[in-house]
C-alpha cells in the first residue's frame, strides 16, 4: 500500500475587493476600524424594494485591469475574479515564466455565478415577446466555473481547475478542497478564494422573498448588527477574495513571503432544513470539531473565530451555541468577531474574505470587531467575548472561520501564524 506524507501548506498571496477596500490592505485597515460598507443601493431604482441598501463596491475601475472587450464577456463576478486574483498573484511573487503551470491550479467559488447576466438576458427575452436572440456571451458569463477557467487562461495555469458551489460556505470549500490537493502533493500552487455581483433586482427581491435580508432602510450603516437584539436579517454585499495556498518547501525554495498557514479544513452538513441553520449548531459544531482534528490541535489551541454570524435572528444563535457547546470552559478565552457587520454577506465569497480577515489577524495579533451590535439578545449565550465596538490586540496563534450555507453546509478553514 502507498504511503503518503502530507505537505505543509502555506499563504503566499492575497487579494481583496470588498465594501470596504478594493485591495487587501485597505480592506484590512477599515476593518479593524471598523468601517461600515453599507448604504442606498446605486445600480437599480429601488423604488418597489423592501429592502433599499446594500454594501455595494466603491470606486473600483474594472477598466484599469480588464480591457473593454474582454469585460464584455464576463459577468461581474467573473470580472471581481479577475481583479483579484491579479493583485494575489502580484502579492506572492511568482514568477510564471520558472514555475511549473501544470502543478499551478485554480479552485473558485460563486454561490450563484452571473446572476446579472441571467437577470438581464431574460428581461430583454420577456421585452422582445420572447424571441430568442440570445448573446453567444450568455451560457459562458452565466456559468459559475468560468471565472476559474478565466484565471487559469490570463496566466496559463494548467493544474486542477474547477469551481465549488455550496451557497454561502462555496469559497471555505474551495479553500479546504485546495488545501487537501496540495498537502497531498497534487498540486504546488492553488488560487483558491470566491466571487459574488448578488447586488440585482433579482438578487434583493428572491432574498426579500425569503425574509432574509435587513429593510432597515432609515439607518442602513448600522443594519448589519449582528448578535443584536434587534437583528433583522443580513445585508447584502458584493466583491471577491483570492488566497494562494502553496506547497512550503516549493515557497521556500522560490524564497516566497509567507503569511501564514493553513492547518485544517473540514465539511459537515445540518441535513435539517432547506434555509434554516440547526437551531443547537449540531452540524458546525462537527465541522468546527473536525477541522480542529484535521488540524491536530485542541479546543484550547484556538484563539479567534470568525463567526459567520450574518446578523440573522436564528443563524446568529445557533453558532453561537455551537461554539459555546463545543469549546465548552475555553469558549470564555476566546475572541470571536462578526465582520460582516461590516462588509454585509458576500454570499459564496464570504469565506475568501473573511479567511484573509484571520490570516491578517493571525499575522498581526489583532481582531477585527464586531459594530453595530448596541445591546445583546436576550437568547445570546452569556461569558463570549463577542469583540463588541473596537478590534482588541492579543496573540492569535491560531484563528478558525466558519461558514454556513443554504441546504445546511457547513466549511470551516484553519489557519496558524507561520513560524517556519
Amino acid at each position: 500500500m502507498r504511503t503518503v506524507t502530507l505537505r505543509r501548506v502555506v499563504i503566499t498571496g492575497m487579494g481583496a475587493i470588498t465594501p470596504i477596500g478594493n485591495d487587501v490592505n485597505t480592506f484590512w485597515n477599515n476593518l479593524k476600524a471598523g468601517m461600515s460598507g453599507a448604504g442606498p443601493i446605486t445600480k437599480f431604482d429601488t423604488t418597489e424594494f423592501k429592502t433599499k441598501f446594500a454594501c455595494e463596491l466603491k470606486g473600483l475601475d474594472i477598466d484599469a485591469f480588464i480591457e473593454k472587450k474582454e469585460a464584455r464577456k464576463m459577468d461581474t463576478f467573473t470580472q471581481y475574479a479577475m481583479v483579484v486574483a491579479q493583485e494575489a498573484i502580484q502579492n506572492s511573487g511568482v514568477d510564471l515564466e520558472k514555475t511549473d503551470r501544470s502543478k499551478f491550479g485554480v479552485i473558485w467559488a460563486s454561490g450563484n455565478g452571473g446572476m446579472q447576466t441571467f437577470e438581464d438576458q431574460i428581461v430583454e427575452f420577456t421585452q422582445s415577446n420572447f424571441v430568442p436572440k440570445f448573446s453567444p456571451f450568455f451560457i459562458p458569463r452565466l456559468i459559475s466555473d468560468i471565472a476559474a477557467g478565466q484565471i487559469a487562461i490570463k496566466y496559463g495555469l494548467m493544474g486542477i481547475n474547477y469551481c465549488t458551489v455550496s451557497a454561502c460556505a462555496s469559497s471555505n470549500s474551495a479553500l479546504v478542497d485546495a488545501f487537501n490537493y496540495i498537502r497531498l502533493g497534487k498540486a504546488n500552487m492553488i488560487i483558491a478564494g470566491g466571487s459574488e455581483g448578488p447586488i440585482t433586482r433579482a438578487g434583493i427581491a428572491g432574498f426579500n422573498a425569503l425574509k432574509a435580508l435587513s429593510t432597515r432602510n432609515e439607518d442602513a450603516v448600522h443594519a448589519s448588527r449582528p448578535f443584536d437584539k434587534n437583528r433583522d436579517g443580513f445585508v447584502m454585499g458584493e466583491g471577491a477574495g483570492a488566497v494562494i495556498l502553496e506547497d512550503y518547501d516549493h515557497a521556500i525554495a522560490r524564497g516566497a513571503t509567507i503569511y501564514g498557514e493553513m492547518v485544517g479544513g473540514a465539511m459537515s452538513c445540518d441535513a435539517y432544513h432547506l434555509t434554516a441553520t440547526h437551531p443547537e449548531g449540531v452540524g458546525a459544531q462537527l465541522g468546527m470539531k473536525e477541522a480542529l482534528a484535521d488540524a491536530g490541535l485542541s479546543l484550547s489551541d484556538v484563539d479567534y473565530i470568525n463567526a459567520h454570524a450574518t446578523s440573522t435572528p436564528l443563524g446568529d444563535i445557533s453558532e453561537l451555541k455551537a461554539i459555546k457547546t463545543l469549546f465548552g470552559e475555553h469558549a470564555s478565552k476566546l475572541n470571536i468577531s462578526a465582520t460582516k457587520s461590516m462588509t454585509g454577506h458576500l454570499l459564496g465569497a464570504a469565506g475568501a474574505i473573511e479567511a484573509i480577515a484571520c490570516i491578517k489577524a493571525v499575522q498581526e495579533d489583532i481582531v477585527p470587531p464586531t459594530i453595530n451590535t448596541t445591546e445583546l439578545g436576550e437568547d445570546i449565550p452569556e461569558g463570549l467575548n463577542l469583540t463588541l465596538g473596537q478590534a482588541q490586540k492579543r496573540t492569535i496563534n491560531v484563528a478558525l472561520s466558519n461558514t454556513f450555507g443554504f441546504g445546511g453546509h457547513n466549511a470551516i478553514a484553519a489557519f496558524a501564524k507561520y513560524k517556519g
